[in-house]
């Protein structure tokens, strides 16, 4: 009973096989020879079958919108927020004690390099300054007195030794006893005694003369302390001193800023920062629509440990000084042109690694992932990098896609 169900499957097995797997030699063996016009038909016919399904395949994928997207060449330029800051800023204090005795400056005036800031009551440091010249003068007077001594030891050694010379050859003829000789070598060591003596009348006449020499520029670096002179040509920020108070070593006198030149200071984060240059020009626009023009003049070598961007500074001219400490600006840095690709922000996706980049479709409509370097950021889209001259890149859709997908794309050029 069981024998009869099994032999029904193979037979219907094998029918399925023969009409499925050998279609043609059964057409063959039913009709006989056929012409070559009917088998061009069956091909074409399975051609066209096979078409059919291949636009049923598209068909039947993710429909996503495709921008014919071409590169063009833009200036690279860094772009970046910052501020403007004085090229210089001192706060000039005192090195001294003593009183103000000069009527104060108001914050806003401008001075030029050796101006009077503050002006110190003296004291008695002129009378310090006199006594120390005093004692120079005294120090010098001790030098011909040194030097005769000297010279006098010269003599009495020379004298010495022409006595102790006559007295060995006198001796030597028998003309005189050896206690002469003896003596007059006694009175050559005593004269070479004086003269070590006189000597060190000398070193210690000249010590005199340095120390009291000393002591004048002590007195005199003193008197000059209680001046105090603007270091250079700019603007005060604060008041000076006030007459009648008292200034201590470190006390402050007055803030100067110089603002011409001016810096405009900013950070550029370190994806960018091999596209600046030290020299490179550079606009800025501040915060109350002034523009302006410079240079680079200094790039940081060392990232911020927190921010991980550089530092730059720019030296713009500000001959009216219209341009204060502290505003913002809006920073762009020239560069070397790129090739670029303008797409929209919505374009942009990750792929698995968390790598930035687009979706792109290929000849074959397969969908690929590429990673992309971003250049610029505009209102109307975001200049980017990395990609062929020309691309077709998904901008609608990306998203619910991923690479080798077959996709079903509809094409739009890009806006110029």
């Amino acid at each position: 009973m069981r024998l009869i169900p099994v032999i029904t499957a193979i037979i219907v097995t094998f029918g399925l096989y023969v009409s499925v797997f050998q279609r043609d030699a059964l057409k063959a063996f039913a009709l006989g020879d056929a012409t070559a016009q009917e088998q061009t038909t069956d091909t074409a016919e399975t051609n066209e079958t096979a078409t059919d399904v291949s636009d049923a395949v598209i068909s039947d994928a993710i429909r996503v919108v495709v921008l014919r997207s071409e590169a063009t060449t833009i200036d690279n330029a860094v772009v970046l927020r910052g501020q403007t800051q004085a090229d210089r800023q001192v706060e000039v204090r005192a090195e001294t004690t003593a009183i103000v005795i000069s009527e104060p400056l108001r914050k806003g005036a401008f001075v030029n390099k050796g101006d009077l800031l503050c002006q110190l009551d003296p004291g008695t440091r002129q009378a310090s300054l006199a006594m120390a010249v005093a004692n120079l003068a005294e120090a010098k007077s001790h030098v011909p007195e040194s030097e005769a001594r000297l010279q006098e030891a010269l003599a009495r050694l020379e004298e010495a030794r022409i006595n102790n010379n006559a007295a060995a050859k006198l001796s030597e003829g028998g003309y005189a006893s050896s206690t002469r000789v003896a003596s007059t070598q006694a009175s050559v060591r005593s004269a070479e005694a004086g003269i070590e003596s006189a000597k060190s009348g000398v070193h210690t006449t000249k010590a005199g003369i340095e120390s009291a020499a000393a002591s004048v520029a002590v007195a005199q670096t003193e008197l000059d302390r209680l001046v105090i002179r603007a270091p250079f040509e700019g603007v005060l920020e604060t008041d000076t001193a006030e007459l009648g108070s008292l200034m201590q070593a470190g006390s402050l006198c007055a803030t100067v800023i110089q603002l011409d030149p001016i810096k405009l200071v900013g950070y550029v984060p370190e994806a960018t920062v091999n596209l600046v240059k030290v020299g490179a020009r550079a606009g800025a626009r501040l915060a109350g629509g002034q523009q302006v023009v410079g240079n680079v003049t200094f790039l940081g070598r060392s990232a911020d440990p927190t921010t991980r961007t550089f530092l730059v500074e720019i030296n713009v001219a500000n001959p009216g000084l219209a341009i204060r400490d502290g505003q913002t600006a809006d920073i762009a840095i020239t560069s070397d042109g790129a090739l670029a690709h303008r797409l929209p922000q919505s374009s942009l996706t990750l792929n698995n690694d968390g790598q930035l980049g687009v979706r792109t479709v290929d000849s074959d409509n397969i969908v690929k992932f590429v990673a992309i370097k971003l250049l610029r950021d505009q209102v109307d889209g975001i200049w980017v990098g990395g990609l062929p001259d020309k691309v077709d890149v998904i901008v609608a859709g990306q998203d619910f896609v991923t690479q080798g997908v077959l996709v079903n794309p509809t094409y739009r050029e890009a806006s110029k």
